[in-house]
C-alpha cells in the first residue's frame, strides 16, 4: 500500500490529503516537524510526502521551497488547493452560562500555529480580547493540548478534523478574518501516483539559475517564454544561499513538460549558458466543495450555540 508522509493528525495538510484521495487507498504516516516529513521520503520510509508551498494570506511558505531546493532531490508528482478553515476548539460545557449558552468570555488562553493566530485576529479581539494568546508547533498540537487539561478556560484554533480527532468540540466555526484562505499543497516523490479524479490542467516547476548578473538577464529568459505564449503562473526569485546577492529563479509553468514549446523554451534559456533545474512536472487540482466532506455545516462562519 501506498505510504504517504503528512503532518501531524487533525492539522490542514492531514485535511487536505484526505480531500485528495478521496477513497482511494493508502496509508498516512504522521510526523509532527515539517523537516520530518521531508526525510521521510528522502530516506524511503515512505513514498510520498504532503507539502504545503503557498497561501493565500500568507504567501510563498519560504523554509518549504529551501527544503525543496537544498535539502533533498524528490520530484513534484501532483498540486491542488485545500481551504485553510479554522475553528474554535474546546471543551463547550466549561464555556456555558446559566441560560446554557456560549459563552466567549469564560475563555482564558487562545493556542494555535503562530501563522493560525493572526489569521484569526478580528475573531479574537471581537470575543476574546482578554484571553492570552500562545503558539504551539502546529494547530493540532494546540487541540492535543486542549484536550489534555479540561477545565482551565483553554481553545484551540484548529480544524474541524483535529477536533473530531481529540473528540472536542467546535466552538466558533470559520474564523479566520479572510474566507477566501487557501493553501497550495504539492505531492512528493519519486514517481507519478495515478489519482482516480481528473486534473484541471497541468503545471512544470523549475529553477533557472543565471550565469552572471548582466543587463537584460532575466529579460532575455522570460522571452523564451512569452514569445511562445508559455504562461507563467508564478516567479520569484530566492538566494542561492552561495554568496550575498547570488538569486535563482522559480518559475512555474501552465504546461507539461510534453510540450514541445516548453522544451523548446529551455533550449533556448540554456543555450544563454543558464542553469535549468526541473523540481517537477505534474497534474493540478482545483478545489471542489462538493468533494469535501470536512465543511458539511456553518459556510457563514460564528458561534456555535445550536
Amino acid at each position: 500500500m501506498t505510504r504517504i508522509a503528512v503532518l501531524t493528525e487533525g492539522s490542514v495538510s492531514h485535511e487536505a490529503v484526505n480531500y485528495l484521495l478521496g477513497d482511494q487507498p493508502s496509508e498516512l504516516v504522521h510526523y509532527q516537524q515539517i523537516t520530518e516529513v521531508f526525510r521521510s521520503t528522502d530516506s524511503g520510509n515512505t513514498d510520498y510526502s504532503v507539502i504545503p508551498i503557498e497561501n493565500t494570506i500568507d504567501g510563498s511558505v519560504s523554509l518549504h521551497m529551501d527544503w525543496l531546493i537544498h535539502e533533498v532531490d524528490i520530484a513534484m508528482q501532483a498540486e491542488w488547493i485545500y481551504p485553510s478553515v479554522q475553528n474554535l476548539i474546546g471543551h463547550r460545557n466549561e464555556f456555558l452560562n446559566k441560560a446554557g449558552d456560549l459563552d466567549l468570555s469564560k475563555v482564558t488562553k487562545v493556542m494555535s500555529h503562530p501563522v493560525a493566530l493572526p489569521q484569526c485576529q478580528q475573531f479574537i479581539s471581537e470575543h476574546m480580547p482578554h484571553a492570552d494568546l500562545e503558539s504551539t508547533g502546529s494547530t493540532a498540537e494546540a487541540v492535543k493540548i486542549v484536550k489534555r487539561n479540561p477545565g482551565k478556560g483553554w481553545t484551540a484554533i484548529g480544524t474541524r478534523l483535529g477536533a473530531a480527532t481529540h473528540e472536542l468540540d467546535i466552538l466558533a466555526d470559520r474564523i479566520t478574518d479572510h474566507h477566501n484562505n487557501f493553501t497550495r499543497f504539492v505531492l512528493i516523490g519519486h514517481h507519478p501516483l495515478e489519482l482516480q479524479r481528473k486534473p484541471k490542467g497541468n503545471r512544470t516547476s523549475v529553477l533557472i539559475t543565471l550565469p552572471e548578473d548582466f543587463p537584460g538577464a532575466l529579460h532575455q529568459v522570460l522571452s523564451a517564454f512569452a514569445w511562445r505564449r508559455l504562461n507563467l503562473s508564478r516567479i520569484e526569485s530566492r538566494p542561492t544561499k552561495k554568496q550575498l546577492g547570488n538569486y535563482y529563479f522559480y518559475i512555474e509553468v501552465m504546461e507539461s513538460l510534453e510540450s514541445v514549446l516548453l522544451t523548446a523554451a529551455f533550449a533556448e534559456i540554456e543555450a544563454l549558458k543558464c542553469q535549468v533545474r526541473i523540481l517537477g512536472s505534474y497534474p493540478s487540482y482545483a478545489y471542489d466543495d462538493a468533494l469535501n466532506s470536512y465543511r458539511k455545516i456553518g459556510k457563514s462562519g460564528g458561534i456555535l450555540n445550536g
